[in-house]
């Protein structure tokens, strides 16, 4: 029986026809906290370099001038198309937008106003912004966009 089983564990290996060894297939997570972490933060710096002006407004065009030089921060006002309100990027009612913006110059000796206001307004909406604005003594930029050397 011996020389029979010596020949069969012959024929076996030089045919190939013994098993082979299965392993279970493993994904390794120890990494996984580390990219984790490492995509939190990208997206967390990259969100705080986003510019808070996310609000379309089409603006009106104008020919290139210097640009206006404040040490200050501004206070950006959007108006959208139809007639919303923006400051800094929250939305306002009309009715307190003068408190809102006495609160956003928050004792500023020298607010400016960045006013962008789509150009499908009418005169009558930027005049009505103005009033508020030289009511509480700040300086106005009125934005544009550039026409292109037109």
């Amino acid at each position: 029986m011996n020389f029979i089983t010596q020949h069969l564990s012959l024929i076996t290996i030089k045919m190939g026809l013994r098993k082979k060894a299965h392993r279970d297939a493993e994904v390794s997570t120890e990494s996984l906290n580390d990219i984790m972490f490492f995509l939190l933060l990208f997206f967390l710096i990259l969100s705080t370099m986003v510019s808070p002006n996310a609000i379309k407004v089409n603006l009106p065009s104008s020919k290139p001038t210097k640009p206006v030089e404040n040490n200050k921060k501004p206070i950006h006002l959007d108006v959208s198309n139809n007639r919303n309100y923006f400051v800094e990027g929250k939305e306002v009612d009309y009715s307190v937008l003068e408190a809102t913006l006495v609160a956003a110059i928050n004792g500023n000796p020298e607010p400016t106003v960045v006013l962008q206001m789509d150009k499908d307004l009418s005169i009558q909406d930027a005049v009505d912004v103005m009033i508020i604005v030289d009511k509480l003594k700040c300086k106005m930029v009125w934005a544009t966009k550039p026409s292109n050397g037109k």
